[in-house]
């Protein structure tokens, strides 16, 4: 028999479930298995517990017809578990290193009903926290695998699920199942404790709990939370069903109860203003109604006075000491979000051009406004350029005005409407545009308005850390990672260019936007062009049409990392008396070689063509590897720093197991590589590639972008894009 089964249940959860199932299936454990539940999840994760399976046999996949919720995905997995102890993760969480191996000695070691191990909350930003689970663990006297009766402070600890590791046979016997509705934890965790006979706790740190900024229960005023009623009360009745096992922990379980009630219910952050009273009237219900028979002592200060005003159902007091707390609470949050004020514009703004700014902003937005940029007010292009371009075709009453830095005015394509940043009209622009398109962050002392309308296009497809991931990486210790999301949560939209991308999105950048799942708007020109696209562009570059052309694009590096060696002449010889070599990257060694055969495209404005021209692509870990894959051409990944760059940059992918194409070590494997047979190399990889990443360029994806975003409608994801 497996010794621990381990039951994953997924919904909305795909930018953290790679994280979760790596964090089980990379401590090289093997007496486990993992039932995966796909709980009609309407993103990848189904798909995502599918490509696991498919290369561990650890992983079982059951994907429900509908969606039932947390508990009854629970139910279901546990219904499939063979292991002699079961484990309910939730999957937008992780396991510690090392975690499996020490519970499973504790389980071997002491046989327990149910095992409590330690977590620790991690955080969007800074440091994980160890949890105070220690203190509930030292105030619960009493022999360590006891039982409530001997430990019954140990009723004081979390409630949750996700820290106890159970005897597969104590639920059967119990016959204890989840549940449906929010808080289906109490009404196991609870009657679980009273019948469990050997309880151990084990305060290594085994678990760790995200704090999620979006989609947590915790975090949502809904009436839902009115459920938590019907959970104690089953809570109640299964312990009940044990008979005089519980009657010497009745008061400790009530205490917990009216705490708990408190907790919930008294939480402005979850409950609407018109259930408050009635919330308070239940909870003064159920403290008459399990109130032990020898009467309780409520504890002293705060808590106890709120357990004397539920007792005595005083609602209008109560309410007077939960006003005085949210007073005190907004004068501290007021203070701290004006103070973020002045440091995010004062230090980037003069006085007069904050004066301006804020002016503007208290005008009436302009409807039909739109306000584009990208790569820092660099230029016009990437996604917001595409998306400006369908705009004018599909949304022609919304006007298009770009935005532009001062040493870049001179670049602005002729006839395109712009204002130059700083300026007035720039300010302008940014308070008045219902809609802002960007493809990065706006600076920090842009204040989205009611009404504003933020897309975020993003400029490719993910390889390097992004967000919050890079967190972890030398590359990011300079980041203001809390400005970074405060910039973020002014997101509506964001853009994908494949699954990946939205996994990646939704984990780096915790917001509340929609994904669109759309393709990238800069690759439609690629998605639709031909033979006559490709000579134009080979025109413009004055490349010959007999010419094997070779584009090489590395993406920068880090500090102290630099640019791998490379020669273009040399590889231009080893193409042979027609070969040439398309440079284009900030300090590439050789771009300046006089040889005729090397060009020096840095400045070439239109990076489209450089892709039309090409024949070959050499690359490593940039964007333009997943554009480039839509034309469906070779490409050869040029990597002798992978470990390096990895180390000091991080990676969302790896891109070496998943290279569309044949991979360069060195600048020697290089050149034997492109001395091959070029035109077929790696088309198998290249297919894959292009299913995975490319699957949605089909041209029309800035279209789709236009129709969410300006219009209003609703998009339908596309369809993978047929073999050419």
């Amino acid at each position: 028999m497996t010794l621990l089964s381990i039951v994953l249940p997924a919904y909305r959860v795909q930018g953290y479930l790679r994280e979760c199932l790596d964090s089980i299936l990379d401590q090289g454990f093997d007496d486990v298995e993992l039932i995966a539940v796909d709980d009609r999840s309407p993103d990848h994760c189904g798909e995502i517990f599918d490509e696991y399976a498919a290369r561990d046999a650890r992983v079982r996949v059951l994907h429900l017809a509908q969606n039932v919720g947390l508990g009854e995905a629970r139910n279901v997995g546990l219904a499939q578990a063979t292991g002699e102890y079961v484990w309910f993760v939730d999957t937008d969480d992780t396991l510690t290193p090392g975690s499996l191996e020490t519970v499973a000695r504790a389980l071997r070691e002491q046989a327990p009903d149910v095992l409590i191990v330690d977590f620790e909350r991690t955080y969007p930003v800074g440091r994980p926290r160890r949890s105070r689970l220690r203190r509930s663990f030292a105030a619960a006297v009493g022999p360590n695998g006891a039982d409530l009766q001997a430990r019954p402070n140990l009723i004081k600890t979390i409630h949750t699920v996700w820290n106890k590791i159970v005897r597969r046979d104590l639920l059967a016997k119990l016959d204890l199942r989840f549940a449906p509705g929010w808080y289906e934890d109490v009404s196991w965790t609870y009657p679980l404790l009273v019948g469990a006979e050997r309880i151990f706790t084990l305060e290594e740190v085994c678990y760790a709990y995200r704090q999620r900024r979006q989609g947590a229960i915790t975090r949502t005023v809904n009436p839902r939370h009115l459920e938590v009623f019907t959970h104690w009360e089953r809570a109640w009745e299964l312990i009940d069903r044990q008979g005089s096992r519980a009657d010497p922990i009745r008061p400790v379980l009530f205490a917990r109860m009216i705490w708990h009630l408190m907790q919930t219910v008294g939480n402005t952050e979850r409950l609407p203003p018109n259930l408050r009273r009635h919330s308070f009237l239940r909870t003064a219900d159920m403290f008459a109604r399990y109130l032990p028979a020898g009467g309780f002592a409520p504890p002293r200060g705060a808590d106890g006075l709120r357990y004397r005003l539920v007792a005595r159902r005083a609602w209008r007091s109560y309410a007077a000491v939960q006003a005085v707390r949210r007073a005190q609470r907004s004068l501290r949050d007021a203070l701290a979000a004006g103070l973020r004020e002045r440091a995010g514009s004062g230090s980037h703004l003069g006085l007069l051009a904050r004066a301006y700014y804020r002016l503007q902003r208290s005008l009436p937005l302009d409807e039909n406004l739109a306000g584009y940029a990208a790569y820092w007010y660099r230029e016009v292009s990437c996604n917001p350029a595409a998306v400006e371009q369908a705009a004018r075709r599909l949304a022609p009453h919304v006007r298009g005005v770009w935005m532009i830095g001062r040493d870049a005015a001179g670049a602005v394509p002729a006839g395109t409407a712009h204002v130059v940043e700083g300026s007035r009209a720039y300010y302008r622009l940014l308070a008045r545009a219902k809609y802002l398109v960007n493809n990065v962050n706006f600076p920090d002392f842009v204040r989205k308005r009611p009404g504003q309308v933020h897309l975020q296009t993003h400029h490719g497809t993910p390889v390097k850390a992004m967000g919050l991931d890079e967190q972890r990486f030398p590359a990011g210790e300079k980041h203001n990672f809390a400005a970074l999301l405060r910039r973020s949560d002014r997101w509506d939209f964001s853009v994908s260019a494949n699954a990946h991308s939205t996994e990646v999105w939704e984990r780096a950048y915790p917001c509340a936007f929609e994904s669109l799942e759309t393709g990238s708007p800069r690759n439609d020109r690629l998605a639709r062009a031909g033979a006559a696209e490709s000579a134009a562009a080979r025109a413009a570059l004055g490349v010959p049409e007999d010419e094997t052309v070779v584009l090489y694009m590395p993406t920068s590096r880090p500090e102290p990392l630099t640019l791998p060696p490379f020669d273009p002449a040399a590889l231009a010889a080893a193409l042979g008396p027609r070969g040439r070599v398309l440079v284009r990257g900030r300090l590439v060694p050789g771009a300046d070689s006089p040889d005729a055969r090397v060009q020096d495209v840095s400045g070439y404005r239109v990076v489209e063509d450089l892709y039309l021209a090409a024949d070959i692509l050499v690359s490593d870990y940039s964007s333009v590897v997943f554009d480039f894959a839509v034309l469906d051409r070779p490409i050869v990944l040029y990597v002798p720093d992978w470990a390096e760059y990895r180390a000091a940059r991080g990676a969302s992918l790896d891109v070496i197991e998943l290279a569309p194409g044949p991979v360069a070590g060195t600048f020697a494997e290089l050149l034997s590589l492109l001395g091959e047979d070029r035109a077929n190399a790696s088309s198998e990889r290249r297919a894959a590639f292009r299913d995975r990443f490319c699957a949605w360029e089909d041209g029309h994806a800035a279209e789709r972008v236009v129709r969410r975003v300006f219009l209003g409608e609703q998009v339908t994801p596309p369809r993978p894009v047929p073999p050419r």
